[in-house]
């Protein structure tokens, strides 16, 4: 019997992008000359293998596929290097969050420092922890540009494909020193939405899908023209994981919904709320966000706080309106099928989620 595999489903081209990075960690294990040492290697394979939503290589796929490019693994390598990537950006995030949990698992500096505590070691687990994901972070950006440039696609190709990362990695990095200024700046929704921007919405969507198109030899101008779909559409993933950052199941997103709320982090949705909550609001705002010590009633009584300004309504409609301008955009960009369609159902995905 034969079995038609639809070319979009997103879990085909999942696990193929699963497959490419599990043979390169493979290659890159213990025992080489050049091998990273076991505890290391073994904390970063689970890590980046124990899932995620990979949208980050199916938008620089399916930005290749619009351009004229052909399925094939030197493709598949290409985009899978972009998780290496994403797994970078998500331990350096988790260690200046001070986060426990990432995809249901421990965080990678929470591994080492219960490594450190279990081995009965000297010195301080937390530190130890935090200095062991800084450098597993960074092997992960090193591995990434490494698979990226080994993928087997053309010299000229490449050279055109990393001129696009290039500019999102230092994108990404500047986008997380202005997180830690709006921390302690004004706390403005305009500050929040250009942290958005810079930090997560250009890497998330943008920059991946021009990558893929430069990668095909797309045109300048038309490689420029997918950040009017992109760029929103980016936002809106940013916003609704915002959303569920404070509201989601953990059980789902397999992140607790307290870090965002004990951390103060400077979101639009938190902006929101002080720009709208009374004097009495105010002062209970001031006590519970960002307290360390914020207890489950606490985090209830943000809730509470949140909804009744209204600023969970607001983002919702920040979110519709971005998804349905990404969408306007997408209409006017002149890529072939079935990457037009593809598109169309990431971009439902990305946004309308609950994870």
């Amino acid at each position: 019997m034969t079995i038609t595999v639809v070319p979009t489903d997103p879990a085909l081209l999942r696990a193929r992008f699963d497959a490419e990075l599990a043979a390169f960690l493979q290659r890159r294990g213990p025992g080489r000359s050049d091998g990273v040492p076991g505890a290391v290697h073994a904390a970063l394979r689970r890590f980046v293998l124990a899932g995620g939503k990979r949208l980050r290589p199916l938008f620089c796929y399916w930005g290749w596929r619009g351009f004229g490019g052909a399925d094939g693994p030197p493709i598949v390598g290409a985009a899978a290097a972009l998780e290496l990537f994403h797994a970078f950006a998500l331990i350096h995030d988790d260690i200046l969050d001070g986060s426990d949990r990432r995809r249901g698992q421990p965080t990678v500096h929470r591994h080492f420092a219960d490594l450190h505590a279990r081995s009965g070691w000297r010195g301080d687990p937390e530190a130890y922890g935090r200095g062991a994901a800084l450098l597993c972070g960074n092997l992960c950006i090193a591995w990434s540009q490494e698979m990226f440039h080994g993928c087997g696609l053309g010299a000229e190709q490449l050279r055109r494909g990393y001129a696009v990362f290039a500019l999102m990695r230092a994108e990404v990095i500047a986008g997380e020193y202005l997180d830690l200024v709006s921390a302690v700046g004004d706390g403005s929704v305009a500050t929040a939405l250009t942290v958005i921007r810079m930090k997560t919405a250009r890497y998330t969507v943008t920059r991946p899908l021009q990558i893929g198109a430069a990668l095909a030899g797309a045109d300048p101008a038309a490689v420029a023209a997918l950040a009017e779909f992109g760029d929103p559409l980016g936002d809106a993933f940013q916003l609704r994981d915002d959303l569920l950052g404070v509201f989601g199941d953990p059980a789902v997103t397999g992140k607790s919904t307290m870090d965002d709320l004990r951390e103060g982090k400077p979101t639009v949705l938190m902006a929101l709320t002080r720009a709208a909550t009374d004097p009495a609001g105010s002062a209970r705002l001031r006590a519970l966000f960002g307290n360390p010590a914020l207890d489950a009633a606490g985090a209830a009584e943000l809730r509470e706080l949140i909804e009744a300004t209204g600023a969970r309504e607001q983002v919702e409609r920040m979110i519709r309106v971005r998804a349905e301008q990404a969408r306007a955009a997408l209409d006017r960009q002149s890529l072939a099928e079935p990457a037009l369609s593809a598109l169309a159902d990431l971009a439902a995905r990305a946004v309308y989620r609950r994870h």
